[in-house]
């Protein structure tokens, strides 16, 4: 473990006995989300001395009354206790709490540091969703975020050794906190979206697959075996991968560009060049009253600009204006064709 890394352990291990400590209260709970907020590794620091501290069953002996300290290190982690460096000390506001709880957030940093530690060996498993029109930001346990997009829906497993995402509708933001030993893959339609620690994006539909990438590297794998089986591709920021049916197309965009199409977080939808049928398709994700294109010369119009996702009237007004396009608007569909 580096310097680095212990002493952010260090400061992890400080929260959590404050927090358990019996005097927490709204301010501390806002100091801690904003150390939380600073770095990534804080907050995966935070979430493994967590576990660590569960697994250790220092906590639950107490609550139970069955003991009223700690049980005392065996002599050599009570050596390796003596061992750490002046400065990995329980701070003065730590000094305050109950002795036992400060020696117990030491000692299972000192595990930790040492590799004494056996994590855990089951999975954490979960599933997140959005109902149409709806956004979310879901943090993850292994310290990542999602953001979900409207009608969109995720399964998580997250082992010692691997980090799962399934895709199963819609189109989520993952922003990755990185851990080398332990890649994130999201999995859509038979394709996998493989990273350390990034920022990415998968959107599946009917018409196939799409990975945005605004941030590290990505590596896209094709499905194993039988004759669509493909190389993988290695996609760097600024890439925009579009799978549709056995190929895999991969453009390069400005950074700026490839972060705008997912401006969708924020309630825009940004097109450029856009066929009118995909267009469609994109404002169909977050309405319940459908776009319907009538026919092939109005699908194949070019659109391109900035658009509200919950400003479907307004873009349909705008298409009206400036191409031959009628629409006729109905409770459940707004059917588009050619003048």
């Amino acid at each position: 473990m580096t310097t680095d890394s212990r002493s952010i352990e260090q400061t992890a291990a400080e929260w959590l006995a404050r927090r358990d400590g019996g005097t927490w209260d709204a301010t501390d709970q806002t100091a801690l989300a904003q150390w939380l907020g600073q770095a990534t590794t804080h907050r995966v620091a935070f979430l493994r001395l967590q576990a660590a501290w569960e697994e250790a069953g220092r906590l639950r002996v107490l609550a139970d009354g069955t003991a009223h300290r700690a049980p005392p290190p065996d002599d050599r982690r009570a050596q390796m206790l003596r061992d750490l460096p002046p400065r990995v000390r329980v701070p003065a506001q730590a000094r305050r709490l109950p002795r036992w709880l400060a020696a117990a957030a030491l000692a299972v940093v000192t595990l930790l540091a040492s590799r004494d530690f056996q994590p855990r060996t089951t999975a954490d498993v979960a599933s997140y969703r959005t109902v149409m029109g709806e956004v979310r930001t879901q943090p993850l346990a292994d310290g990542s975020r999602a953001i979900l997009a409207s009608d969109s829906r995720i399964d998580v497993r997250l082992s010692p050794t691997r980090r799962d995402v399934a895709l199963a509708r819609g189109e989520a933001i993952f922003e990755v906190a990185k851990d080398r030993q332990r890649p994130f893959i999201v999995a859509a339609n038979g394709y996998r979206a493989v990273a350390v620690g990034t920022r990415y994006s998968v959107q599946r539909d009917a018409a196939g697959l799409r990975v945005v990438v605004t941030e590290g590297t990505v590596r896209l794998e094709s499905p194993d075996g039988g004759t669509t089986a493909q190389p993988s591709v290695l996609l760097p920021a600024g890439s925009v991968a579009l799978v549709r049916g056995n190929g895999v197309l991969v453009r390069s965009l400005a950074l700026d560009e490839a972060q705008q199409l997912l401006d969708w977080r924020d309630g825009l939808l940004v097109f450029r060049d856009t066929p009118l049928t995909d267009v469609a398709r994109e404002f169909n994700r977050y309405n319940a009253r459908k776009l319907v294109i009538a026919d092939d010369t109005t699908g194949a119009l070019r659109i391109g600009g900035s658009f509200r996702w919950d400003n479907q009237d307004g873009f349909v007004r705008l298409l009206e204006a400036g191409f031959p396009v009628r629409a006729e608007a109905g409770p459940d569909r707004i059917l588009l064709h050619t003048r």
